[in-house]
């Protein structure tokens, strides 16, 4: 059976919808990805278009599928201990803090399926043995949440992940598990998942000391950026560090944090 090809009005509805929902921008180019995501939802339901579907969508008798759409249509590539200086920059601060018998706070803002604080888990297990360390991982889609709870990955995605780190910290597969690796227990506890849309009105989240929100502005337009990332300054405490995607910038978007480096902010 061939795939229900998406008409450039509905492309355009679901635009405006992901918008609403989440706060992503999606651009033309992304007309290809929207209807290979959605095909299955159509199928599912029997339905002969796109726009048979968003009428589904916003007609509320199937109030789970809106969250259905939204991971299918949010849903990023990330992996173990991505732009190491970020990590280079977390160890120097962790070990500063271990000096002043500070354990630090770290969110994760757009967690996807884990692997980002799970890596900053390690760094501050290993630097911050002892002390009440707290890492939380957010996103909005409660798909990649699920996975990352479990935090058991294919081994081709630990290849990042320092040797001492992988010995520690994760359990090769055997049997039917080869080729994946668990992350340990403990390490999994100290890591608390939720799931939080960043264009709406953060819940009480409390400080933070460093704050990742990495490769995810440059899926949202600059008005929603400036909201998103006030928003997320609220909860980085005086002297904390935001830090962003390599490929990404606040320029224009805040005054409120100065840069230290190349997408390292500083929060005076």
């Amino acid at each position: 059976m061939s795939m229900t090809e998406i008409q450039e009005h509905e492309f355009a509805k679901f635009q405006g919808f992901i918008f609403d929902q989440a706060g992503i921008t999606l651009s033309d180019a992304k007309k290809s990805l929207v209807s290979g995501r959605l095909a299955k939802r159509l199928a599912h339901y029997r339905l002969s278009s796109y726009s048979d579907y968003l009428k589904l969508l916003q007609g509320g008798s199937e109030p789970g599928e809106v969250q259905i759409a939204i991971d299918l249509l949010t849903t990023n590539e990330t992996y173990f201990f991505r732009e190491p200086k970020h990590f280079e920059l977390l160890l120097k601060i962790a070990r500063q803090a271990t000096q002043e018998n500070r354990g630090l706070r770290v969110w994760s803002a757009a967690s996807s399926t884990g692997e980002e604080p799970y890596s900053i888990a390690m760094v501050l297990a290993d630097a911050q043995a002892g002390l009440p360390w707290t890492v939380l991982g957010t996103d909005v889609s409660s798909r990649v949440l699920r996975h990352a709870r479990i935090g058991h990955y294919q081994m081709e995605r630990a290849s990042n992940i320092p040797a001492d780190f992988l010995k520690k910290y994760c359990l090769r597969g055997i049997g039917v598990e080869a080729g994946t690796i668990l992350l340990q227990r403990e390490l999994r506890e100290r890591v608390q998942f939720s799931q939080v849309n960043l264009n709406k009105p953060l819940p009480a989240l409390g400080q933070f000391d460093i704050i990742f929100l990495r490769n995810v502005l440059i899926y949202f337009s600059n008005d929603t950026k400036r909201q998103v990332v006030q928003r997320l300054l609220g909860h980085l405490r005086s002297g904390g560090h935001l830090l962003i995607g390599h490929s990404e910038s606040l320029n224009d978007i805040t005054s409120a944090v100065r840069a230290v480096a190349p997408s390292i902010y500083l929060k005076p």
